[in-house]
């Protein structure tokens, strides 16, 4: 198990850092999709909005990759695959496949620093 999450860590990183660095940098040519998926794109890149995805994406790959708080790297992108995921399911399907993946690669990566979110799973009684 131990070496299916360091491939899995490993995919995320590269998936989200060259995304992330695609964002900026522009080295995969990206043409916009067609209907109302192309006029919600357009909207997030008017209002610059993608410049925050981007960085999210690129700061949670690089952390993946360096293996240092892997735990915050996934509260960063947990909200982008949420996004993706919803993107794909509704707006343009012909990617689903690929944001399904990426959400079992970062369960994998979940999974395995399952303890560091114990707190967040404890039912507080009031005092």
């Amino acid at each position: 198990m131990k070496i299916a999450t360091i491939i899995a860590r490993v995919l995320l990183g590269l998936v989200f850092t060259i995304f992330g660095a695609n964002g900026f940098l522009h080295f995969i040519p990206t043409p916009p999709p067609p209907g109302l998926a192309g006029q919600y794109m357009a909207a997030l890149f008017m209002s610059h909005y993608f410049v925050i995805i981007f960085l999210l994406q690129l700061a949670g790959g690089l952390l993946l990759l360096a293996n240092r708080y892997v735990p915050l790297a996934l509260v960063l992108l947990g909200p982008v695959i949420v996004n993706i995921l919803c993107f794909h399911s509704f707006l343009a399907p012909q990617g689903l496949g690929m944001a399904i993946f990426v959400t079992l690669l970062w369960a994998t990566v979940f999974y395995s620093v399952r303890s560091a979110f114990s707190g967040l799973f404890v039912q507080k009684v009031a005092a």
